[in-house]
């Protein structure tokens, strides 16, 4: 049975090929992003299974509008993939107030609005999949990258909290962390931090460096990555982290290494915290 999309973000890099590919296997798709024209282009190629809708993630009513033209179109969404998002740079204390609050309304309060307002839908039918794009760097975290893996940190855990909770209704949610992909994210959809200050200022021209030099030239092919999400949407039993990138494996492995190194040393102390006749908290994480 073809499975009607919401993907967001399907203008251009991940979010396109992910629709390109899931209409090329037959399915339905809802193609989403604030630039109409790329959108139209893409589904006129294939009549009546996808269709073009403008949509600011950021902006509820804009939101809610998407979602009744989706539902009076294809009358479910099977799979909703929040791809849309933008990467950042800069020192912390660089960043200014607005700042922070875009970067948080884009990456984490967009995606965790539309999972939220998807789920009526997909409880009433007991399926969906719900697909939430994060990075590596929503589980390794980078200087100069800080309010980037802010916003990824916390959809990581919205995402994984939301999938022990729906897996029950039928829901299957799964977060998508890619590593370096040769899309947009290093090019205009960044944002560099506004303010300069000395001190870091080896660390910015370091990451201006390092968005100029592998803008067009990251090793991920978002055709593949595509096609291994796909594939992963329709298999049997579906992952709660999709990890795509050889590199995305080895900056978690090694990162998963810093980690156990840095909290043995102090575990023995740590762990004698406890009042001599508590009893120990029974919650376990799944």
């Amino acid at each position: 049975m073809s499975k009607t999309w919401f993907i967001t973000g399907a203008s251009s890099g991940l979010g396109r090929e992910l629709a390109e590919a899931a209409l090329a296997k037959g399915d339905n798709v809802v193609l989403c992003a604030r630039r109409l024209e790329p959108l139209q282009a893409t589904a006129a190629h294939y009549g009546g299974r996808a269709l073009a809708v403008k949509l600011d993630v950021t902006d509820a009513e804009s939101r809610a509008a998407a979602l009744r033209a989706a539902l009076d179109r294809f009358g479910r969404i099977d799979v909703l993939a929040n791809i849309a998002g933008a990467g950042s740079y800069g020192a912390l204390e660089e960043f200014t107030s607005a700042q922070i609050r875009a970067q948080m309304e884009l990456n984490f309060f967009a995606a965790a609005e539309l999972s939220r307002e998807v789920l009526p839908q997909m409880r009433a039918q007991q399926s969906g999949h719900i697909l939430n794009l994060t990075s590596i760097a929503g589980l390794v975290a980078f200087p100069g990258s800080g309010l980037y893996n802010a916003s990824k940190f916390a959809l990581e855990g919205f995402t994984e909290a939301l999938h022990h909770e729906v897996k029950p209704l039928g829901i299957r949610v799964t977060l998508i962390e890619p590593g370096a992909f040769r899309t947009d994210f290093a090019g205009s959809a960044a944002m560099k931090a506004e303010g300069e200050i000395a001190e870091y200022a080896a660390l910015d021209a370091g990451m201006v460096e390092y968005y100029a030099s592998q803008n067009g030239r990251q090793m991920g092919d978002p055709v593949k990555g595509a096609a291994v999400i796909v594939d992963m949407v329709n298999s049997a039993v579906a992952p709660v982290r999709l990890l795509l990138g050889e590199d995305a494996y080895q900056l978690w492995e090694g990162a998963v290494a810093s980690r156990n190194r840095d909290i043995a040393p102090w575990r023995t102390r740590g762990e004698d915290t406890a009042f001599a006749d508590a009893v120990k908290n029974p919650v376990q994480a799944l």
